[in-house]
């Protein structure tokens, strides 16, 4: 078992355990979740201020930073931000104040995988904590295998000039490659390996977000806006990403282009 000591880092080797990153400047708050991560068997190390965890986050390799949003120096946003503008990608679960819903929006928006609002108690920060790697395991356990997608044994996903490299984090189209934010890439993921399937915005907050966001789902909608602008040649006639009305949204079945396409053939050619 991992112990800790005071200058903020876990004793023992990593290897093999999940490396946590917590930045709080509240140190009672910072020392007590370290201590109880480590009870788990997580690698966990303390940063007190945001230059700190900045420094940590940017220089060393974590499964799961534990990020609070009021930091002294660089605040817990502006770091969400840097990291989510890396093309390493890194589990956020945000601790935020009671009555600071602004922030949490904008943390979410940002990219934070979860967040918990102070006061909050230790048996439910680690049953999110937990929560956050079984998603993490199980979206892994998916990547190779996507049901209905066009999946090669490499686990790229094709739809016409669209290709997503589910390993590299990578979209391309019309071989150009995207930038894509953390959370743009796992909407667009999630819609790709299931092809044809309408999603609530209820279910995309949960599938892509996790549990915990009811009330957000304006959330979704900007990101599908997002997402249109950068993967779409016309956004407002959207080929991969479909509106289904007042339901929610698609991504385009390979089935029903063909069926389309060879229908309006059909009527070209008898006309």
């Amino acid at each position: 078992m991992s112990t800790y000591n005071s200058n903020g880092t876990s004793n023992g080797t990593s290897n093999g355990m999940r490396r946590i990153l917590v930045v709080e400047d509240a140190r009672d708050i910072a020392e007590l979740v370290q201590m109880h991560l480590c009870d788990l068997n997580y690698h966990v190390d303390v940063a007190f201020d945001g230059a700190a965890g900045l420094e940590k986050a940017l220089s060393q390799p974590y499964d799961l930073i534990v990020l609070d949003l009021m930091l002294p120096g660089v605040d817990g946003l502006e770091i969400c931000r840097r990291l989510r503008a890396r093309t390493e990608y890194v589990l956020i679960l945000m601790l935020t104040s009671k009555g600071t819903e602004l922030d949490r929006v904008l943390g979410l928006e940002i990219g934070a995988d979860d967040y918990l609002t102070k006061p909050f108690s230790i048996r439910e920060l680690l049953a999110r904590v937990k929560a956050l790697f079984r998603r993490t395991q199980a979206r892994e356990g998916q990547s190779a295998d996507c049901p209905g997608s066009q999946t090669d044994e490499a686990g790229v996903i094709r739809s016409g000039t669209l290709t997503i490299e589910t390993t590299k984090r990578r979209v391309t189209l019309d071989g150009q490659s995207l930038a894509l934010t953390a959370k743009e890439f796992d909407l667009l993921h999630q819609f790709a390996c299931h092809p044809g399937r309408v999603y609530t915005r209820t279910q995309l907050l949960d599938g892509v977000w996790g549990l915990g966001y009811e009330g957000y789902e304006h959330t979704v909608n900007s990101h599908i806006n997002r997402l249109r602008a950068k993967i779409e040649k016309d956004p407002a006639h959207p080929r991969f990403l479909l509106t289904v009305w007042g339901v929610g949204y698609k991504f385009t079945d390979p089935e029903e282009q063909s069926r389309a396409t060879k229908s309006l053939q059909s009527t070209l050619g008898r006309s």
